[in-house]
């Protein structure tokens, strides 16, 4: 409501009388109430409202990109309105008035927030050495979860339950699914919290059809992926967002050959095989970002962050992910779409399914220029972690997600967080091998 305040003066004070045809009193409100819902929704689609969930500075970050996004289409409406570009400078100065705004609001209400609700005392319940990455990750979020006892499924049943009623919730991480089964009834039973890490049954589940056979209830998993509609839909929508796409990144790719070619005089374009839906290879394209013959012996060869075959254009390629922009022409040709799993290289598929034998289920998609384990997972994500979130996004699809997808991709652009490539092109590091499919099958 601030906002919408700060938005109505700036339109009272430069704009509302400026205009061909000057609204009356109900056309301000409706302009101003268009406001109102565009903040929301951009708030919404990149996280501006989870106070609590989101660190603050994430959740800053979050805000200061939904109001950009929505000052600029505010702008070129009003310009729409006035049948000319108007004056933009009430518009920029509009924004960092919205900007100290949000940066106090964050802060203070997170201030607030946290002294109403303290973080939560928890217990991990665990069956391996896999919760201890879970466990480093939770521990990061120290003004949210407090970690203050783990113990062993190894141990008895009765002395676990007599912790876990100690403390305001429980992690459950990496355990058999019966034992886990038992666990979350008891959980259920005393209103205790659980904090549960799905396994990949767990996510096709989540994403199954509730249906009855008379007085039966049942769970139907559809198991093909998308539906008809849903791909047609979908490739819709892939055609016209990699034409006006393209068409808009022009100026970036030209001038992002230009330097590749001039760097070095190599070739601009780097093109490798990669996989698919159904498991079918294709050629992605790519702007060259490392030197010519940067794998000259023919075997894969990972990067990492300070690779010394990465150009000096090429780190800022990558950094902000114009390298990938030349796949928008492999979406047009219906190798890939805007939103879905990224590809991986056959190689690397190979040696992923040994760990993983699940890992062709995300193949039942076409791959992505983007995807929901790209904008909510890191780069040192694991390579399990990422497929969960893979499939997560198969078995929720939506155009709906598509878009929010799109929008979150923007501010990972703007927002780039910290590179590791050898987590991102797909090897698992040698202390989290671990036999998935024996996992998975407890």
């Amino acid at each position: 409501m601030i906002l919408t305040g700060i938005f109505g003066v700036f339109w009272y004070e430069h704009y509302s009388d400026t205009i061909v045809l000057p609204f009356y009193r109900r056309g301000n409100w409706v302009l101003i109430a268009v406001y109102c819902v565009l903040t929301a929704i951009f708030f919404k689609a990149y996280g501006g409202f989870k106070l609590g969930y989101l660190k603050k500075t994430d959740m800053l970050y979050s805000q200061l990109i939904s109001m950009v996004c929505v000052n600029v289409l505010t702008y070129f409406l009003i310009s729409l309105i006035g049948r000319d570009f108007m004056k933009g400078m009430p518009v920029l100065i509009m924004t960092f008035i919205d900007f100290a705004v949000l940066a106090v609001w964050t802060f203070a209400t997170g201030k607030i927030y946290f002294l109403i609700y303290p973080p939560r005392r928890l217990i991990i319940l665990y069956g391996s050495h896999q919760a201890a990455s879970l466990v480093f990750k939770m521990s990061q979020r120290v003004d949210k979860y407090m970690i203050c006892e783990s113990v062993s499924i190894s141990e008895d049943k009765q002395h676990i339950q007599q912790l876990i009623m100690k403390y305001e919730g429980v992690i459950i991480c990496d355990i058999p699914a019966e034992m886990r089964n038992d666990y979350i009834k008891f959980c259920f039973e005393h209103s205790i919290r659980a904090y549960i890490a799905p396994k990949i049954s767990d996510i096709i589940i989540r994403g199954a059809d509730d249906i009855r056979l008379f007085d039966t209830p049942l769970l139907l998993c559809r198991n093909y992926g998308l539906a008809f509609e849903q791909r047609l839909v979908k490739r819709i929508f892939d055609i016209a967002f990699s034409i006006v796409a393209l068409v808009a990144a022009l100026p970036f790719m030209l001038i992002s050959a230009a330097a590749v070619k001039l760097y070095d005089g190599g070739p601009v374009f780097y093109k490798q095989k990669r996989l698919t839906i159904d498991g079918r290879e294709f050629y992605v394209y790519k702007f060259r970002s490392m030197i010519v013959d940067a794998e000259k012996n023919g075997i894969p060869q990972l990067c990492s962050e300070e690779d010394s075959r990465i150009t000096p254009v090429g780190k800022v390629l990558r950094k902000f992910r114009i390298d990938e922009f030349p796949q928008l022409l492999n979406i047009l040709q219906g190798d890939m779409s805007v939103v879905g799993p990224r590809p991986e290289r056959p190689e690397l598929t190979s040696e992923y399914e040994k760990e993983m034998p699940e890992f062709s289920y995300r193949l039942k998609v076409k791959a992505g220029l983007t995807g929901y384990a790209q904008v909510t997972g890191v780069y040192d994500t694991s390579p399990y972690d990422k497929l969960k979130m893979d499939l997560m996004y198969i078995e929720n699809y939506s155009l709906r997600m598509d878009l929010q997808i799109i929008l979150m991709t923007l501010k990972t652009m703007l927002f780039p967080g910290k590179t590791n490539a050898e987590a991102e092109e797909g090897v698992l590091p040698p202390d989290q091998h671990t036999n998935r499919k024996e996992e998975n099958d407890k």
